[in-house]
């Protein structure tokens, strides 16, 4: 065997290995415990402000914390002002974000996991998800509801390309386990595999990743993506169990 093909072995060989941790809990299990541990890892809103692309207005009031979970509630509003878009807002919802970057380092990467209940009713749309906090794109949709009866697995690297895969979320009224590994593919894209109840769903490859800073976030938005009128009542959003880990060097 060539000296050329023994180290072309070695490369595979090295390369089809797991990437070992390092680097730890950035978000642990405990987070959602209390409100004071709350604090320590999350902040309210989005990192722009309390408003995005859909009829929910997000409020602090909206967000309760305790027991290891986090609950987000949208209750329908009447009286706000429309956005600075003009989408007009007919509820007030939760929305928090993790208070520091994730961002996949060369030979790194992190691996999210929780347990979520969500609803797929028309108008409603939860939401958890990485969003580039220097540039949009990139984005990486860890789990989004669209009011369809299924979950959506979503990836826009810089080049501006979606790559989407779509589930039956079923039933959408029990805990489901998501979780989202996402690696540096090759020093320059960055791999993430999708799993829910420990079933992969979708491998996808963003390109020009790595290096780029990214907000994470979870929200309850209504309507705009996901269809209207929305509901009536109030709509809630739970997470469990959750921890954020990093395996960056």
């Amino acid at each position: 065997m060539s000296f050329s093909l023994v180290s072309a072995l070695l490369f595979c060989l090295a390369s089809a290995n797991p990437i070992v941790p390092r680097n730890g809990y950035k978000i642990p299990t405990t987070s959602f415990d209390s409100l004071s541990t709350f604090n320590t890892y999350w902040a309210y809103d989005y990192p722009w402000g309390t408003d995005h692309n859909g009829a929910a207005r997000m409020n602090s009031s909206q967000v309760a914390v305790g027991g290891g979970q986090v609950t987000l509630t949208a209750k329908p509003v009447t009286g706000q002002p429309a956005t600075s878009g003009g989408i007009a807002i007919n509820y007030l919802s939760g929305t928090i974000y993790a208070k520091e970057y994730f961002t996949v380092a060369t030979g790194g990467g992190y691996e999210f996991t929780g347990d979520f209940l969500a609803s797929t009713t028309l108008g409603t749309w939860p939401a958890f998800w990485l969003s580039g906090a220097n540039t949009w794109p990139p984005e990486i949709d860890l789990a989004e509801w669209k009011g369809d009866g299924l979950v959506s697995f979503n990836s826009l690297g810089l080049n501006d390309v979606w790559i989407t895969k779509d589930v039956t979320y079923s039933p959408a009224s029990s805990f489901h386990t998501i979780k989202i590994d996402v690696k540096d593919a090759d020093g320059t894209n960055v791999v993430s595999n999708f799993y829910l109840d420990g079933v992969l769903q979708s491998t996808q490859t963003g390109q020009g990743m790595v290096g780029q800073p990214f907000w994470l976030i979870m929200d309850l938005q209504m309507e705009g993506s996901s269809g209207s009128p929305g509901p009536t009542t109030t709509t809630t959003y739970a997470l469990k169990n959750f921890s954020a880990y990093s395996y960056n060097p």
